[in-house]
């Protein structure tokens, strides 16, 4: 097997790389830099510039590419940051794979649980309709952007719509688990709302499902939705730490400006199709993952 990766380098990418080299699949990583690895190969979205000689032969193109949305606080300038750096790579990628004789039959998408705003207690599957959250834009654009490939009936595309990834390194919580461990961890909030999560573990495991599934169109990557409360007692519970201290959705919004909106929104979330289509999590609920997490 062939695979084309853009955004190998995030927590995710790298543990797909790590997951496909196992498998001995042959892996050509996309990067903006120039090459330092038998693997890579340059590509410029800003210019727009990506040999399609590059992508013949794929069996898979996986996008994960794009600039993390917590890592900074949300200004003007950083909101155009996370956007462009998902659409811009997006359309590129789909626009070369659209134009190819013989394109990439798969293209797994990157996308966020984001999708669907702040719902409170809606259950909420790949047929829910998008929310107007800040993020909900940026994954209506980002997921817009692939549509020459879309339109392609020669290619699959799915669109990843991840939760939050929970991983040894911390992944998106990386900030809290220092907190839990020193038993400073706590409500976020009120705690009552619902978090979409899945363990990186599952994460890797259901890309690479994907790209033997016949799924296409939104997929959640997501495990059994949990309270963000549930979340940081689990994880407070296997390091042996109390989770009694909240932390107020003023003083969240403080910390972190626009993204802790992020963090308080309600997003009960479940695989539907993941499930459906013979997929089996490793770490389905939240007390097991922390165990993994933690481990």
């Amino acid at each position: 097997m062939r695979v084309v990766i853009a955004g190998s380098s995030g927590l995710i990418g790298s543990a797909l790389v790590a997951l496909l080299r196992g498998e001995d699949a042959e892996v050509v990583r996309l990067v903006r830099r120039a090459p330092s690895h038998p693997e890579e190969r340059r590509w410029d979205p800003d210019s727009g510039v990506l040999d399609p000689t590059i992508l013949d032969g794929a069996d898979v193109v996986v996008n994960l590419a794009g600039a993390g949305v917590g890592d900074k606080r949300l200004t003007a300038a950083r909101k155009q940051v996370v956007l462009s750096s998902r659409t811009t790579g997006t359309a590129l990628l789909a626009r070369t794979i659209a134009g190819m004789d013989t394109p990439p039959p798969v293209l797994l998408q990157g996308s966020a649980s984001g999708a669907y705003g702040d719902r409170g207690e809606e259950l909420l599957t790949e047929d829910s309709p998008r929310g107007d959250t800040f993020l909900a834009g940026v994954v209506r654009a980002w997921e817009d952007a692939a549509r020459p490939a879309v339109d392609d009936p020669r290619v699959r595309v799915a669109f990843l719509r991840t939760g939050i990834v929970l991983s040894p390194g911390g992944g998106a919580l990386k900030p809290l688990l220092p907190l839990i461990r020193l038993g400073l961890g706590g409500p976020l909030g009120s705690g009552r709302n619902y978090w979409a999560w899945i363990t990186l573990e599952d994460e890797v495991r259901a890309i690479r499902h994907l790209m033997d599934a016949p799924v296409d169109g939104p997929v959640n990557l997501v495990a059994d939705p949990a309270r963000s409360i549930e979340v940081v007692r689990a994880l407070a519970t296997v390091a042996h730490r109390p989770a009694v201290l909240p932390v107020p959705g003023f003083a969240l919004r403080l910390m972190l400006g626009e993204f802790a909106d992020e963090i308080l929104a309600s997003q009960r979330i479940v695989p539907r199709k993941l499930d459906a289509s013979g997929f089996v999590h490793r770490h389905r609920e939240i007390t097991g993952a922390a165990r993994s997490v933690l481990a």
